[in-house]
């Protein structure tokens, strides 16, 4: 079983910066691609940006150029640069991994809020 453990949300003004660490633990059958996600109230869950055992990177249109995603050197750690944040990145976001023996694991999730 994978546990996934988000941290690093919080509020802040629009122009703002945050980071958010993902860090996967248990039994883990090779880290093929790891990602964040968001949900904002009323909306469904959207992709944001992933990252592979490789290091290709693919982001959604709404945060390029903004927010950046890295893997940390032990590998089972992702983590999302956030900069200019704009009250529209309100949600609450998700850790996701997906192994190369198709498991997918999810975190529990930690909510960004960019308000004045």
């Amino acid at each position: 079983q994978v546990q996934l453990v988000e941290s690093g949300g919080g509020l802040v003004q629009p122009g703002g910066s945050l980071r958010l660490s993902c860090a996967a633990s248990g039994t883990i059958f090779g880290i093929n691609t790891m990602g964040w996600y968001r949900q904002a109230p009323g909306k469904q869950r959207e992709l944001v940006s992933t990252i592979t055992s490789g290091g290709s990177t693919n982001y959604a249109d709404s945060v390029k150029g903004r927010f950046t995603i890295s893997r940390g050197t032990a590998k089972n750690t992702v983590y999302l640069q956030m900069n200019s944040l704009k009250p529209e990145d309100t949600a609450v976001y998700f850790c996701r991994l997906s192994s190369f023996s198709a498991q997918i694991s999810w975190g529990q999730g930690t909510q960004v809020t960019v308000s004045s």
